[in-house]
């Protein structure tokens, strides 16, 4: 039987796991005295039951972020359990001032903060620097050539991104945090072979997965490189630079749907094509998933079936032909 979709999906936080399904999700912690605190509640999303936001090459915008709200929220809670351990300082300057000013709506002003300094310094570390290191090139090279300094910034952006994997993998918190990714990944693989999920069958299934947040965000840097391409072949050649760099960001949605698109199609098929396509995000996973180990693959279960009834999905899809699961059902993303 070809394997199916689950459409549920998620994401490692400190020391447990966030698992989405629908408008429903848990977090699983595992906590200092070694018990398994879980979360359940409900996030319906910016998009909401919006036609139009959800219409295909549109959703990928608000989905990628929901996930960042839906992350920090996670990782905020899984946090709380772990503050003992943590030197306790002062709040800085500009909390404080969120606080006074927005009382109860404090916690709320300052995730949108957080959110908003995320997207603008990775605006600045993968769209803006790149850009400028190929200005670079283009003056010590004397390089004319719109599309081969377009290729030069796509190869800088993907080199900034695999350094930054590289060096965070290598701090001790982070590569525990890329354990619970693993043990993520194999409990749904686990579910989408159709297999009874437990420790044993979680820990033989595979800790790649083609919905993985990281085979988005290289279709992202693959996807830009042509993008980029295209646009600079139609920019007159007095176009300054800021312009330039503004185009780029304003290309990010347009990017980002297309990409969030093509995660789908991957969690769905398994034709040669898709295949291809999904291989270098599967290799890269090599780098941001680690083995877990048995404890780890336990929350990650209780988050799985806090949200998700995994026997009576494997029962009905029994039932199914080997056909694309339903355009309209939706495929969480796995980060």
């Amino acid at each position: 039987m070809a394997k199916k979709s689950s459409g549920i999906g998620g994401q490692a936080v400190l020391e447990g796991i966030m698992m989405k399904n629908k408008d429903k999700y848990a977090v699983a912690v595992r906590k200092p005295d070694n018990d398994i605190a879980i979360e359940i509640k409900e996030y319906k999303g910016i998009a909401g039951k919006s036609k139009i936001l959800n219409l295909p090459f549109i959703r990928g915008v608000f989905g990628f972020i929901d996930s960042l709200v839906l992350g920090i929220k996670s990782l905020t809670y899984s946090a709380e359990f772990f503050e003992e351990e943590i030197e306790v300082t002062e709040d800085k300057p500009m909390d404080k001032a969120v606080k006074s000013a927005f009382k109860e709506k404090a916690e709320g002003v300052l995730m949108g903060l957080t959110v908003v300094f995320s997207v603008v310094l990775s605006v600045a570390l993968f769209i803006i620097l790149p850009y400028y290191v190929s200005e670079l090139f283009k003056g010590l090279l004397s390089i004319n050539s719109n599309a081969l300094l377009a290729v030069i910034e796509g190869i800088t952006r993907i080199i900034i991104f695999l350094l930054y994997l590289v060096l965070i993998s290598r701090m001790k918190d982070i590569q525990r945090t890329f354990m619970y990714h693993g043990a993520e990944h194999k409990c749904i693989n686990c579910i989408e072979n159709n297999l009874e999920l437990n420790t044993e069958n979680v820990a033989s299934s595979s800790r790649q997965h083609k919905r993985c947040g990281t085979s988005f965000l290289l279709f992202v840097m693959f996807i830009s490189v042509i993008a980029f391409i295209l646009v600079s072949a139609f920019m007159p050649a007095e176009t300054t630079r800021l312009v330039k760099v503004a185009v780029r960001i304003l290309l990010m949605p347009v990017i980002a749907g297309i990409s969030y698109e093509i995660i789908r199609l991957a969690g769905r098929s398994d034709n040669i094509a898709v295949k291809i396509l999904s291989a270098p995000g599967l290799l890269m996973q090599r780098l941001t998933t680690k083995e877990p180990s048995n404890d780890m693959i336990e929350v990650a279960i209780q988050a799985v079936e806090a949200v998700f009834d995994w026997r009576e999905w494997q029962e009905s899809n029994l039932d199914r032909s080997n056909d694309i699961d339903k355009a309209d059902e939706k495929d969480e993303p796995l980060y």
